[in-house]
């Protein structure tokens, strides 16, 4: 069971109500569903390292290569250093594609040299931290908001590139096709400023794993 902090339970229910007055359907969802229950990680190179295994995977198959990849390090810790210390072909063989193998190594490096800088991030906007980690070759805006979202706690990022967030639009609100990410932004205007619990409970509907 997931336990929160008192302000931040109170913040969950304002933005619930919130979510339910400016927007009918997604109420409907948000009863469905169920309690809010989103589960948050260390804003962390390990935490980044663990979303960029898991593009473009089911979150069955990307636990087993990450499970692979941290025992594979000393004391099972994700470090800049220890990934350093890995040779190429051995991450290959824990089951990491080639141009993860690359963005993964690439990240270990800029880390070392300073170029990223973890401890900074939780003091400025999300659009400097999307700035920040899209510097890095293999990074995008999708896994950048990943880390704003499950990382650093943001409550208003909105992935509208996001297949699960369009697949479960396009189901929740009868639409005929999935929606593009502008006609995805149109929609959600009623959300703000909370569209990350938005996004977590369009991600739970389709019972998927919300979470990197």
């Amino acid at each position: 069971m997931v336990t929160y902090p008192r302000s931040t339970l109170f913040q969950m229910r304002t933005a619930i109500r919130h979510l339910k007055t400016s927007d009918p359907v997604l109420g409907a969802l948000i009863e469905r569903v169920g309690p809010y229950r989103i589960e948050f990680r260390e804003p962390s190179f390990e935490t980044l390292v663990r979303s960029i295994v898991f593009q473009q995977l089911s979150g069955k198959v990307a636990r087993v290569i990450y499970g692979r990849l941290a025992g594979a390090l000393p004391d099972g810790r994700v470090t800049p250093e220890g990934v350093l210390g890995l040779r190429f072909d051995r991450m290959r063989r824990l089951g990491l594609s080639r141009q993860k193998t690359i963005y993964i190594r690439d990240l270990a490096r800029q880390t070392v040299k300073g170029k990223v800088s973890f401890e900074r991030l939780p003091g400025v906007t999300d659009e400097e931290v999307i700035l920040h980690l899209t510097a890095v070759k293999g990074i995008g805006e999708w896994t950048a908001q990943m880390f704003l979202i499950f990382a650093l706690r943001r409550h208003n990022v909105l992935p509208t590139g996001d297949l699960g967030i369009r697949s479960a639009i396009k189901k929740a609100y009868g639409l005929a096709e999935l929606p593009k990410p502008r006609e995805v932004e149109e929609l959600a205007r009623g959300w703000h400023p909370y569209c990350t619990v938005a996004s977590w409970y369009l991600w739970r509907s389709l019972d998927g794993q919300a979470g990197i």
